[in-house]
């Protein structure tokens, strides 16, 4: 029998191998790219390891987005934790490229530690790393190496890539760009390139032929590029460069858009023909929009999720405008009920003074609620709230806007959330708006959708799910609920009508909105624990259904939020910024702490 290969590593784990039962028990086999090695509730009877090639963990629940939850590189193992605990593995791990993987059988392994602690010692702190790192969302084991793949006639993209180059760098980490000048470079070549830089970035033009399929294979995530002012290519032209990330929705759509584009048109076209993980827009010239994409791969990207709350949720337009003046970026936006119509403000580059303008217009000015109706399915007809939607909003796609965006409606048929990440905006609000009672449901394809927030009224978790990088969070839901004096009957109907009060909704409506926000501890749990910067403004002074309460609101956002950065040590893009190679190899050097 052939011995195994050497594990790539200087390690205890890689002496592991040196042992002569693990030699001989011990198997090696090629996994292909796409293919899984276990996944999540199969039983733990080895221990795996990469030899070549790069693995991705990743987190499947029923009912929510799938989570990619890192990289296993060469050298690194798998599956130990379960391996350990006598457990079921709790994630699925597949091959992103074509790997080797080692098998060391349960009482194999077990047998080596006691002969060499040393093994057992590392393993041991490799497991602590990996579960500080799910607690304090660290960031080793994110994905390095990125390819670019033209998709149709986009013109040279090396050029492009060469600037996204210099925009990582500029972030601190050690960076390059290969093209098809290495696709005759052997294996090892790659390899150590790959262990060398903090990033790797591969770039393939519209004519490399062979080197575009490599190109495919050899990464942890594949961006693919296209004009955005032109129509996709044909179906066959866009898959002619198969990837096994696509399976797993690690495969991107960047769209090249002119630098003086006001907003992009025709994106849901490419949506169909390319079936995208997530898109961007990329102006030419455009350093900003450059800035994001390097913020997205180096995992600096800084994801916002506003939470609903009727009138509370006027906090966030103040909230929105301290980010902007601390210079906080904003690279996705998304939100639930109120929170989703001022986060699709953000993603449609309204700046502060028409963010302020259109939402006093739409719902401060006159009351959304005003059209008071027979109350058969709802207590208002909702024409007011539609009319409006589709004056600030038109005929805008989701895909259209400048920033990823996303809200959440309840489907009432389904029994779960539904994610709108496409389609027409207006559209998708007005189903997130749709509080049970007051607005009526949002019919979709026969589904019927009511407001976000019955199911998830902060849904960070979803966002996290969407991108690695910090989550701001802005939840006005926790502050004092509902008391006996806002559900008590008017003293006299006509002075209740002659006041004006009756244009906020009679007090039902105060009940019928705070039980529809209020969030259950398990969904506020993950929503916090996806939060990296939570705001959470004392609103409780305004009344939910009070759309006249504007000031106060934003007010006290914007002031919630300055707090919360002024808490901060390190910019909010920094704050899960993963250490560059040479600031590992200065840590590893540093005299250890006593005490």
């Amino acid at each position: 029998m052939s011995r195994l290969p050497d594990i790539p590593d200087e390690s205890a784990l890689a002496r592991l191998f040196h042992q002569e039962r693990v030699q001989q028990e011990s198997t090696w086999f090629s996994l292909p790219g796409g293919q899984t090695l276990f996944s999540a509730g199969d039983s733990s009877e080895e221990l795996f390891f990469v030899r070549a090639g790069r693995l991705g963990a990743f987190r499947r629940e029923p009912g929510h987005e799938t989570q990619f939850l890192g990289v296993i590189r060469p050298g690194e193992p798998a599956g130990e934790m379960s391996l350990i605990a006598a457990a079921p593995h709790s994630a699925d791990v597949v091959a992103l490229r074509d790997s080797e993987i080692i098998a060391v059988p349960r009482d194999v392994f077990f047998e080596a530690c006691e002969a060499d602690t040393a093994v057992m010692i590392e393993l041991a702190k490799l497991m602590m790393l990996r579960s500080r790192q799910a607690v304090t969302k660290g960031g080793v084991g994110e994905p390095s190496v990125f390819g670019f793949v033209s998709l149709g006639q986009t013109g040279p993209l090396r050029a492009l890539v060469d600037r996204l180059t210099l925009e990582i760098a500029r972030l601190g980490y050690s960076v390059t760009t290969i093209g098809h000048e290495a696709q005759s470079a052997p294996t090892e070549w790659f390899s150590d390139v790959e262990k060398t830089h903090d990033f790797v970035l591969y770039v393939a033009e519209a004519a490399d032929g062979g080197w575009r399929q490599m190109v495919a294979r050899q990464v942890d995530r594949l961006f693919r590029v296209g004009r955005g002012d032109r129509k996709p290519p044909r179906e066959e032209a866009v898959h002619d460069v198969p990837s096994p990330l696509q399976a797993q929705q690690l495969v991107d759509l960047i769209l090249l858009q002119p630098p003086d584009l006001a907003r992009p048109e025709g994106s849901e076209a490419w949506l169909d023909a390319a079936t995208p993980a997530r898109l961007f827009h990329v102006r030419r010239d455009h350093d900003g929009d450059l800035k994001r994409i390097a913020r997205i791969l180096t995992g600096q990207s800084v994801g916002l999720v506003l939470s609903g709350g009727g009138a509370r949720a006027y906090a966030h337009v103040g909230a929105v405008r301290a980010l902007r003046e601390r210079g906080v970026p904003i690279d996705f936006v998304g939100g639930v009920s109120m929170g989703a119509v001022i986060a699709a403000g953000v993603a449609m580059g309204w700046t502060d003074a028409e963010m302020d303008e259109r939402i006093k217009e739409a719902f401060v000015n006159t009351s959304p609620l005003a059209d008071i109706a027979l109350p058969l399915l709802a207590m208002t007809h909702g024409l007011k709230v539609n009319e409006r939607l589709a004056h600030h909003f038109g005929d805008t796609q989701i895909a259209d806007l400048w920033l990823p965006f996303f809200c959440l409606s309840s489907n009432l048929t389904t029994g779960a959330y539904q994610m709108h990440r496409r389609g027409l905006l207006r559209r998708a609000l007005r189903a997130s708006v749709s509080l049970p009672g007051i607005l009526p449901p949002a019919i979709d394809d026969n589904n019927v959708l009511v407001d976000g927030a019955v199911m998830k009224n902060f849904p960070a978790d979803v966002m996290r799910a969407s991108q690695l990088g910090p989550i701001v969070g802005v939840d006005v839901t926790q502050g004092r609920s509902i008391t006996a004096d806002d559900v008590a009957r008017p003293a006299s109907v006509w002075r209740w009508i002659w006041s004006g009060e009756w244009k906020k909704g009679p007090p039902i409506v105060s009940l019928l909105m705070r039980t529809a926000t209020v969030s259950t501890s398990r969904d506020l749990t993950a929503a916090r624990d996806a939060t990296d910067v939570l705001v959470m403004p004392d609103v409780s002074k305004v009344e939910i259904r009070d759309f006249s309460a504007y000031a106060p609101a934003v007010a006290e956002g914007y002031r919630a939020t300055l707090e919360a950065l002024d808490k901060l040590s390190v910019p909010v893009q920094a704050v899960r910024r993963r250490p560059s190679l040479d600031e590992l190899a200065a840590q590893k050097t540093r005299p250890a702490a006593i005490g």
